[in-house]
């Protein structure tokens, strides 16, 4: 997700991050390469232009040259312009006082609507609220029959009708009315370019179900043309923010960052990955901290919230203070980690770990799983206790696994080492690392030379 964008950004406000006092030339240099990266995001250029010169003016300002550390501060800056640019308001949906409330989703064909909208109802369900989805699109072949499958996945009811669109909506939204569901999402009908049919028809919905929100939804990797989608749609059509498909797949952002400063209406939700739970709220502050690598704390807590058992995370977390790290624990918090999402991306909401993944190989999950089957074929006994793994139970393991006996040693080995690791954090010890000086590392190694030259000398 922004990988260019964030790549270009974090080096051209690198030099700037070291620096104890800042010349205009310096922050002129650094301002030339945002430029660039912008404008090679395919950020719409108006919006680049302007985005600089406020930077710029900040940068050269009394806030700057007075700071303590300027360097910081001009990212700092840069960190709220982004913000501001994304959208600093209150993006957070609608919602009736006396429900149902309407959702009304309208886009172009091949924006990712249809599952959108599934992905949205997962999310609503989520949060305690009691979606249904309405088929609303005609126009498409197998619309119909795509979301009532999504629907039956999610465990959401689709409402679908006759051969009119505007029937279909209105006795949708008074079908799921008379369930008593709160939430009503409707998947309108999109063609491959905008004209007065498409727009006619979803006025025509609109008036007929008098939605609470109407959202827009875009494909984030079709970047400008997706911004010139929404200007067309605004026009004829008052959208109160817009959804994001894809963006998982967009490595430039020029959408995410022009849409809001283009038609004035936030981005309010983002699809982060093909499964249906990958769908998100939109924090401006906290892409721009991904942006510019500062992690995402927040939405890490949030997703661990969302994927762990606390009762279990305690239990857990006192048996690893005492070293016990067993192959079931493993396998506990290896599920809760698959519930947060592919291992790379949680990994990069780390605040400082995202530039440490820079040029190491793709963390597949693949790899993991291959992990978990080495475990499953255990016996209970030997995942509770990886001592009594012999030479010939290995065999059997990497068999049973389709993996070889080196792999399966690589990861008793690393159990071990968990182990320990966890054992030297609960008696208050901060463990080496691998390859990093540590309390018991190579400073630990660094001292017995010392001790030994001194002995050496005792002797002579």
């Amino acid at each position: 997700m922004f990988d260019t964008l964030s790549e270009r950004l974090q080096g051209a406000l690198g030099d700037l991050r070291k620096r104890g006092k800042l010349d205009e030339e310096s922050i002129s240099r650094a301002m030339r390469e945002v430029r660039l990266a912008l404008l090679e995001a395919d950020v719409n250029f108006e919006v680049v232009k302007a985005f600089v010169a406020q930077v710029r003016e900040r940068a050269l300002g009394a806030e700057v040259t007075k700071s303590v550390t300027p360097g910081q501060q001009v990212v700092k800056i840069v960190h709220e312009e982004l913000t501001a640019l994304m959208g600093s308001g209150d993006s957070r949906l609608a919602f009736v006082g006396r429900p149902p409330t309407v959702i009304l989703l309208a886009g172009l064909q091949g924006s990712g609507k249809t599952t959108a909208a599934a992905k949205l109802a997962l999310q609503l369900r989520k949060e305690g609220h009691k979606p249904g989805l309405v088929a609303a699109d005609l126009q498409r072949p197998a619309a119909i029959d795509q979301l009532v499958q999504l629907g039956s996945q999610i465990d959401v009811p689709v409402f679908t009708g006759s051969d009119d669109p505007i029937a279909v909506s209105r006795e949708g939204v008074e079908q799921a009315k008379a369930e008593g569901l709160d939430v009503i999402i409707l998947d309108t009908a999109g063609r491959l370019h905008v004209d007065e049919a498409l727009m006619d028809e979803l006025a025509a919905v609109r008036d007929a179900t008098r939605p609470t929100n109407v959202l827009l939804v875009l494909d984030s990797m079709t970047g400008q043309d997706a911004v010139r989608v929404a200007e067309a749609f605004a026009e004829r059509i008052a959208f109160d923010g817009i959804v994001l498909t894809k963006l998982d797949g967009d490595a430039r952002g020029g959408a995410a960052l022009s849409v809001k400063a283009v038609t004035g209406k936030p981005v309010k939700l983002v699809s982060v990955g093909e499964r249906l739970d990958q769908l998100e709220h939109f924090h401006p502050d906290r892409m721009a901290s991904r942006i510019l690598g500062m992690g995402d704390v927040l939405t890490l807590v949030e997703k661990a919230e969302a994927a762990v058992d606390k009762s279990e995370a305690d239990e857990m977390e006192k048996r690893l203070m005492q070293g016990e790290f067993t192959f079931d624990d493993f396998l506990r918090s290896y599920k809760m980690l698959r519930r947060m999402g592919p291992v790379q991306g949680v990994l990069k909401l780390i605040p400082g770990l995202g530039s440490q993944l820079e040029g190491l190989d793709e963390i597949d999950d693949r790899q993991l799983a291959r992990v978990e089957a080495i475990v499953l074929s255990m016996t209970p006994q030997e995942r509770r206790f990886p001592h009594v793994i012999d030479g010939s139970r290995r065999q059997r393991i990497a068999k049973g696994s389709g993996t070889g006996v080196e792999q399966v040693n690589q990861l008793l080995e690393a159990r071990k080492q968990m182990a320990k690791m966890m054992k030297q954090l609960g008696k208050g010890k901060f463990p080496a690392l691998p390859g990093q000086p540590g309390q018991n590392g190579p400073a630990r190694s660094a001292t017995k030379k010392k001790k030994a030259k001194r002995k050496k000398r005792t002797r002579r």
